[in-house]
């Protein structure tokens, strides 16, 4: 491993001005971040032009995608919490043998769920998601493509989290950023049928996205080579995997139940019919032109929280924990003041439809104002990923999912119908955010949890 380079990483994260470094860290995977919603709203863009109905079919399969990704939140958080602070020890080698194990276990997981996908997804969409008739056949060969995704989103993410632990955010982002663009423009022409393409509609989107994954699985991985690290398929050890439960059992639950809330209150909402289903789908691609600055930024906390807990600097970890705090909040809460007084014509870039123009306008005045909140407890979920203190993040995950999303939410749409599903959405985020900043500001979270020398392996 260069230790020079990844040494003076080290030293801005732990000794450096904390905004300052924060957005340093931030700002590159919030760019990368960007990109990414422009071409998921490009992407609906298509698929809205191919037809009207196909924009919800990506909504309909995201979150069975999240349920199966679900131990992939797992490796992250171990891989992140101990690289990072074995970085901050100055322990260069065991921070080679955590990249390795990381890498292992992510392929063996991947694999092992890429086929169980493509195997069960009938009876998922069919039996258990209630994916209308009108969108099934289209979600079936959606989804029959994106289970190849799913290892190679496996393999990719385990290696952008060995760069980030390291402290390199900037060339991981680039590289993201140009196998999203290189989807942008390849979508159009295989959606539509752009010659010399063949009309493939959602066929075509899900067949870009695997593109892009795989440029970004293969230049990641010449990246990490550039530092001298030999992250290859190795044992893993009864230590590192008692750790690793610790760690990511209580994100892999959280995960799971995540994935299972959203799939349940799919349902809930598809019970509704396809205007509801298709106003719930354009709301969140409007959110996430919003929040697109929160998944860029959070990364960059759990960075500087687990290099200092690892250096020993207890304090400066919770300081960091509250200033991310403010700043992810203050720029969520610009965001939604952009977005909101343009709500209408975005979504009618989507549809001209007047009952689906109408029931997301509803969504979104729900939604939109508590998304500032939303960012506080992914601050929250990522000062759990970078320390390690994962379990009070997923009792607040669980209870904003399940008793406010999925319990409240049913309740309020027998007595007001689909908008008491908007108003749920809206105050598990709020609740959850209110929650989250608590427990940083006065929770017994920021220690470490690995220590010096504590896993020996042969890498291979």
């Amino acid at each position: 491993m260069s230790e020079s380079r990844i040494s003076s990483y080290r030293e801005e994260i732990v000794n450096g001005p904390i905004i300052k470094t924060f957005f340093k860290l931030g700002i590159p995977p919030l760019i990368n971040q960007l990109i990414a919603v422009a071409y998921n709203v490009l992407d609906a863009l298509w698929l809205s032009i191919y037809d009207d109905l196909a924009v919800s079919v990506p909504r309909q399969v995201w979150p069975v995608i999240f349920l199966f990704n679900a131990p992939m939140q797992a490796l992250v958080t171990v891989g992140m919490s101990t690289i990072s602070q074995y970085i901050g020890m100055k322990d260069y080698r065991e921070a080679s043998v955590s990249a390795s194990k990381l890498l292992t276990m992510a392929l063996s997981l991947g694999m092992a769920l890429s086929i169980s996908l493509f195997s069960l997804r009938s009876f998922i969409f069919s039996q258990v998601v209630r994916t209308p008739e009108e969108i099934v056949s289209w979600v079936m060969d959606y989804s029959a493509i994106m289970s190849v995704n799913i290892l190679l989103t496996y393999i990719a993410f385990s290696y952008n989290t060995v760069l980030q632990a390291i402290g390199d955010t900037k060339r991981p982002a680039i590289i993201n950023a140009f196998a999203i663009s290189i989807n942008t423009v390849l979508d159009p022409f295989l959606v539509l049928g752009i010659p010399p393409f063949p009309r493939m509609g959602v066929i075509g989107a899900a067949i870009t996205d695997v593109i892009g994954s795989s440029i970004s699985s293969i230049s990641l991985n010449l990246l990490l080579r550039k530092y001298g690290l030999r992250a290859g398929i190795t044992s893993l050890g009864g230590d590192w995997i008692k750790l690793s439960i610790k760690i990511g059992l209580p994100v892999f639950i959280m995960a799971s139940m995540n994935s299972l809330a959203f799939i349940a209150q799919l349902r809930i909402v598809n019970a509704f019919g396809i205007i509801a289903v298709t106003a719930y789908s354009i709301g969140f691609i409007v959110a996430d032109i919003a929040d697109a600055a929160l998944f860029g930024l959070v990364s960059a906390s759990s960075i500087m929280i687990g290099q200092n807990l690892g250096a020993g600097n207890r304090n400066r970890a919770k300081e960091i924990s509250l200033k991310a705090s403010a700043s992810v909040f203050s720029l969520l809460l610009l965001g939604v003041l952009i977005v909101y007084p343009l709500r209408i014509q975005i979504v009618r870039a989507f549809t001209e439809d007047p009952s689906i123009i109408g029931e997301t306008d509803s969504f979104l005045n729900y939604l939109l104002p508590t998304l500032p909140f939303f960012g506080l407890f992914m601050i929250g979920m990522s000062a759990g990923r970078g320390s390690g203190r994962t379990l009070v993040p997923t009792i607040l995950g669980i209870f904003r999912l399940w008793v406010v999303r999925i319990g409240m939410g049913y309740l309020l749409s027998l007595y007001i119908g689909v908008a008491g599903i908007w108003l749920s959405i809206s105050l598990s985020n709020l609740l959850a955010g209110v929650a989250a900043l608590i427990w940083l500001a006065r929770g017994n979270w920021n220690r470490a949890v690995i220590k010096r020398g504590e896993f020996e392996v042969s890498t291979t």
